[in-house]
């Protein structure tokens, strides 16, 4: 076998998983459903489930480690001539036209069960916290110095992400359509750009 085969069979077994695992979590409650009911309906033992899934949040916020580096990756890959800003900009609209759920539109089932998990609440806090110190890292490993001012304008930054996305579930949750929501975060991460372009907009221009 090789080892591309190999990958994407362990990439199956991880999405099946979790397929199961959250439409048991959208039926019942995130915090009603155990890991061992999630291996049970799965067909997989508790131990693959957690090998896959370290912690049970893991099964609902699995592209986790794709948006910690979300905000970091976008700024490296920023051309000559581009702030910080202008890429994270550029990043969420490029983002919220291709229809990134993890910016802020999530389907209600979705919304529902994490506002309804205090354990799911947290996580995403944490997620989001995680990215902006993904964040600054990036800023000072680029500048070779880690200094209060570059942690704030991360912060600011990564503020942006962070208000959209609970702005946008408490849209979904108070029955706006997708679509609807979509056009009125891209619109507001607009606005709040703007808001930050003064003190923000010549930060860290690539050379």
């Amino acid at each position: 076998m090789t080892t591309g085969l190999r990958e994407r069979r362990k990439q199956q077994a991880r999405q099946a998983i979790s397929g199961v695992a959250m439409a048991l979590f959208e039926a019942r409650g995130f915090d009603e459903v155990t890991i061992s009911e999630v291996a049970e309906a799965a067909g997989v033992s508790k131990m693959t489930v957690t090998n896959y899934f370290p912690r049970k949040e893991d099964l609902v916020f699995d592209q986790a480690e794709v948006i910690i580096r979300s905000l970091a990756d976008a700024v490296a890959a920023r051309a000559p001539g581009e702030s910080l800003l202008a890429a994270l900009r550029r990043d969420f609209a490029e983002r919220m036209a291709a229809g990134d759920v993890t910016l802020g539109v999530p389907t209600p089932a979705f919304a529902r069960m994490v506002r309804g998990s205090h354990a799911l609440t947290s996580r995403r806090r944490e997620i989001a916290d995680l990215a902006e110190l993904a964040l600054g890292d990036a800023i000072a490993a680029e500048v070779g110095a880690d200094d209060p001012g570059q942690r704030i304008a991360a912060a600011q930054l990564a503020s942006v992400h962070r208000v959209l996305f609970a702005e946008g579930t408490s849209r979904i949750l108070a029955g706006q359509h997708r679509d609807e929501v979509g056009r009125g975060l891209a619109a507001a991460a607009s606005r709040a750009f703007d808001l930050l372009e003064p003190s923000l907009g010549d930060y860290g221009v690539r050379a």
